[in-house]
């Protein structure tokens, strides 16, 4: 294979000195707009199992990794034959921009990095052998680190899904199942099928990989636009300026990540174990069966369970409607058959109640609809915040937050805006919620705190008081941690030796610090 070598074709933009970029001083380079690429590794950090692995792994936020036998940077001519021995048939070029992204992901965000690649440990493997079964690259597998960060929830400003970014309409098109109980696009396996019947589909209109690369990012329209106002040139290179801004960095990233996902070692990148079950198996379902059961009869973490089962928005299977499958450890599968008649009659009542369920699941388009006679208010996450809190602030529920937010879980960012709706006569009173203080906001409930929640580990006080809390069959540390004012997650792992990865069960006997 040959690389195109391009150093010094694409003019440099006034005032820029490279050497890679800061995220929060720099968002375009060369007229390359980085903002998504980079918000994709931040959503990652997001993911329950990798802020699992992070809470056991205190040299994650070390920014400077000094090792005198590894260069920061390699020369060009280092990162062209590396490139060059690639055994890929999709052409490689070398530029400053791809310069820049390898950079991006060997220097800068080099912790997000090392995840993505415990990751790919997990999903490669399953990209390789559907892209294998249609006779695709399998190099184009690293197009799915571009797209989302092996992120499967991964969700754009403008709506795209999952770990290959599929909108509504192409999704549907490509037989993915989009309702509000079931999204295929965020179905790693489903997904991947759609993506490489695309992929295909693509390359019959283009024979050239790097178009359809090209493609994939901003739509076959875009790019056959450019190719017209070129007059008729299909090199992706002489078309470049002609794309749309964000695509103009989607090939180079595509290059970038090629490298760093191959020679990470070389910049004493490490992948991180990420706790997920690497040997899985399928079942398939035919009634209706809420996530929970299944965790609950069996043992097993619900978080597992949503991780391998992303597609599923509510913790809700739809099995009644069609067929859904449902992934699982395999030292699991055996029990589940064993016992399934148990599992479906689990607080069937409870978890299956109407209120969750819609007529008909498989022709419901997920359409959020606001209530009727609300007004809608804007809350900007602060540092320690969680849904609880927020729902107690506004006097929500937490249930209706999760649903008006697209939140299946509890996970939420420090900076994310959280839709709240809330009576008219209120507005103004809810208002100023966002703007207070944590001990402002939780006197206006009424709860009188001491100190504001602090995610940082605190040195317990010698005359604090304690209580004991028993551990109820479905309950979670954030959920326990909740019933207490003033108390975080950290503080009950913290005070109870656990870590994150650490389970609970009925029965446990936790130490509470009560900080009224």
């Amino acid at each position: 294979m040959t690389v195109l070598i391009l150093v010094g074709w694409i003019p440099w933009i006034s005032g820029y000195s490279g050497g890679g970029f800061r995220k929060d001083t720099v968002s375009i380079i060369e007229g390359v707009d980085l903002t998504r690429f980079s918000d994709n590794l931040d959503s990652l950090m997001n993911l329950w199992y990798v802020q699992t692995t992070l809470a056991m792994d205190s040299t994650f936020w070390i920014e400077n990794y000094e090792n005198d036998t590894l260069p920061a940077q390699y020369p060009d001519s280092v990162y062209i034959d590396r490139l060059n021995s690639l055994p890929t048939i999709i052409p490689l070029s070398f530029n400053r921009i791809v310069r820049n992204f390898i950079h991006m992901y060997t220097q800068k965000r080099r912790g997000q990095v090392e995840y993505m690649l415990g990751l790919s440990q997990y999903y490669f493997p399953m990209f390789e052998e559907i892209l294998e079964s249609y006779q695709l690259p399998i190099e184009l597998k690293y197009m799915a680190v571009i797209e989302s960060a092996l992120n499967p929830r991964a969700i754009s400003r403008v709506g795209a899904t999952g770990m290959w970014q599929f909108m509504y309409g192409t999704g549907r098109m490509y037989g993915l199942t989009i309702n509000s109980l079931v999204d295929e696009r965020r179905d790693p396996f489903k997904s991947t099928y759609s993506a490489a019947r695309y992929l295909k589909d693509l390359y019959r209109i283009y024979n050239d990989w790097i178009l359809v690369i090209a493609a994939y990012n901003c739509g076959p329209g875009n790019v056959n636009k450019a190719i017209r106002r070129t007059g008729g040139k299909t090199n992706y290179w002489e078309i470049y300026y002609y794309l749309p801004r964000e695509t103009r960095g989607y090939v180079p990233a595509y290059i970038a990540a090629a490298y760093a996902m191959n020679y990470y070692m070389h910049h004493n990148l490490v992948p991180k174990p990420i706790e997920i079950p690497l040997t899985t198996d399928t079942l398939m379902i035919h009634d209706n069966l809420h996530l929970r059961q299944v965790s609950e009869v069996l043992d097993i973490p619900i978080q597992e369970l949503r991780d391998l089962n992303p597609q599923y928005r509510m913790d809700i299977i739809p099995g009644k409607s069609k067929t859904y499958s449902l992934r699982m450890p395999l030292e699991k599968t055996s029990a589940f058959i064993d016992y399934q008649d148990s599992i479906f009659a689990y607080k069937d009542s409870v978890y299956l109640a109407p209120g969750n369920m819609i007529s008909n699941p498989t022709r419901t388009a997920y359409v959020h609809q606001p209530p009727a006679g609300m007004e809608k208010l804007y809350y900007t996450v602060k540092s320690g915040d969680n849904l609880g809190f927020i729902a107690e602030w506004y006097h929500v529920g937490l249930s209706q937050l999760r649903y008006w937010n697209g939140i299946s879980r509890n996970l939420i960012r420090t900076g994310q805006k959280l839709v709240v709706y809330v009576p008219p006569s209120r507005v103004e009173e809810f208002k100023k919620i966002d703007s207070m203080s944590f001990e402002e906001k939780q006197r206006s409930i009424g709860k009188s705190v001491t100190a504001s929640i602090s995610s940082s580990p605190q040195p317990v006080p010698q005359d604090a008081s304690y209580v004991y809390y028993k551990v109820r069959n479905g309950d979670s540390i954030w959920e326990i941690a909740r019933k207490y004012p003033g108390v975080s997650e950290q503080d009950i792992l913290r005070l109870n030796n656990m870590s994150g990865r650490d389970k609970i069960h009925p029965g446990q006997e936790l130490k509470i610090m009560v900080k009224e």
